[in-house]
């Protein structure tokens, strides 16, 4: 009898411990999301920055500079739920500038193409590392223990943005 009620005490102990690691492998998920979208919303601000040092250029003519300025400024100030949309518009605007290298004009510094197709190599990677990120959360969220035990407890469902398929 009181090896049983032991038997059975240690194996609800040992099931709470895999359930509490369970929630801290969750919770150490939910950080990477969240670190990565930081890093890839501090790139995010760099491009706009650029974009917006290109559109002031002298090359660079009234109407184009215009849009560019917009387009930048709207995904600097863009909230979260605007900012897909935002984060496309940037991208179509300096696709009509640096579409085709020939075309661009020649009064726009060389370095800050460099640095934009820089920094636009490092959003795809930091896409990539978010997406990833979600995807193992939203996976892990899904399974039926962390559902039925609310391991994700008040946290939000980690999500992508659909700007994240449509960048440069």
């Amino acid at each position: 009898m009181i090896k049983s009620i032991i038997a059975i005490s240690f194996a609800l102990v040992l099931f709470g411990w895999y359930l509490s690691a369970l929630a801290s492998r969750l919770d150490a998920l939910h950080h990477r999301v969240e670190t990565s979208w930081a890093h890839l919303d501090a790139l995010l601000q760099k491009r706009a920055a650029i974009a917006l040092e290109i559109a002031l250029s002298k090359g660079v003519d009234a109407a184009t500079s215009l849009v560019l300025t917009a387009a930048a400024y709207q995904a600097r100030e863009a909230n979260i739920v605007e900012r897909s949309d935002a984060e496309i518009a940037l991208s179509q605007s300096l696709e009509l500038i640096i579409a085709d290298e020939a075309s661009v004009p020649s009064g726009i510094d060389t370095n800050l193409l460099e640095s934009l197709k820089l920094l636009t190599e490092k959003i795809a990677v930091g896409i990539t590392i978010h997406t990833e990120a979600v995807s193992s959360a939203q996976n892990l969220r899904g399974r039926i223990l962390f559902r039925i035990f609310r391991l994700a407890g008040h946290a939000p469902l980690p999500m992508r943005y659909s700007f994240e398929d449509d960048i440069l």
